[in-house]
């Protein structure tokens, strides 16, 4: 981990504890933490960063859960199953928060690219793609105008519907390592074909990422595809 990066997540670290301070005391962020309140005062404050190994564990271990429990309280699942996560997708400062938790979380190698799939994906890809400090890139159901070459990923869905999808071919070079993120994994459909277009760039995965799994079908596709690590922030 670099200088650059250290501090990131020392950052972060603070955001989670004044996340987690808005609805506790000191001391009971401190019976949580094991962490003196005198030092939280101070972090939460802006006085003194946390050690680095302290960051740590306030992102990977009390990060995970308290950002899962924020999550399961922004989402709603409808009679029929239908995930509404808007409130999660259009919160650029919370998805800020959710980056270094999964970097920092999940034994993902460090990608070159982000790639997710227009349009729900691209905000969390856009945070995690800007906290690792590499590209960002996403797949569309449809070509750009002025783009010559392109890796298409074509798959029938269960629906009987036939989904393509598109991406550049500059967007990701042979043997750079990808995570595939996106906001919700269902069927695990989406995911497929970007895994599709991974392996087409002849580029390896570093990891497959969800903010919310609507079951475990998608997750077990998804893993049944690649050996990298496979994992969602949430299940609902």
């Amino acid at each position: 981990m670099n200088r650059a990066e250290k501090a990131a997540l020392q950052l972060r670290a603070v955001d989670v504890l004044r996340m987690l301070k808005e609805t506790r005391t000191y001391d009971e962020l401190a019976e949580e933490t094991d962490l003196p309140a005198g030092d939280l005062n101070r972090y939460v404050n802006g006085h003194v960063l946390p050690g680095t190994d302290r960051a740590a564990e306030v992102v990977e271990e009390l990060g995970r859960d308290a950002l899962a429990d924020e999550l399961d309280a922004r989402i709603t699942v409808d009679e029929e199953g239908y995930v509404d996560n808007t409130a999660t997708v259009f919160d650029q400062p919370f998805l800020d928060l959710v980056a270094p938790v999964v970097a920092n979380a999940f034994d993902f190698d460090r990608p070159d690219v982000v790639l997710t799939a227009a349009t729900d994906g691209i905000t969390l890809a856009g945070a995690l793609a800007s906290y690792y400090g590499t590209r960002c890139a996403y797949a569309k159901k449809t070509k750009e105008t002025a783009v010559e070459e392109f890796i298409e990923a074509r798959e029938r869905l269960q629906s009987g519907i036939e989904i393509t999808y598109y991406l550049p071919a500059s967007a990701i070079d042979s043997g750079e390592s990808v995570l595939v993120v996106d906001d919700l994994i269902r069927s695990g459909e989406t995911q497929e074909l970007l895994l599709d277009i991974v392996e087409t760039a002849d580029a390896d995965v570093a990891g497959v990422f969800a903010l919310i799994a609507a079951g475990n079908d998608g997750i077990e596709r998804a893993r049944d595809r690649t050996d990298a690590p496979v994992g969602s922030l949430t299940t609902v």
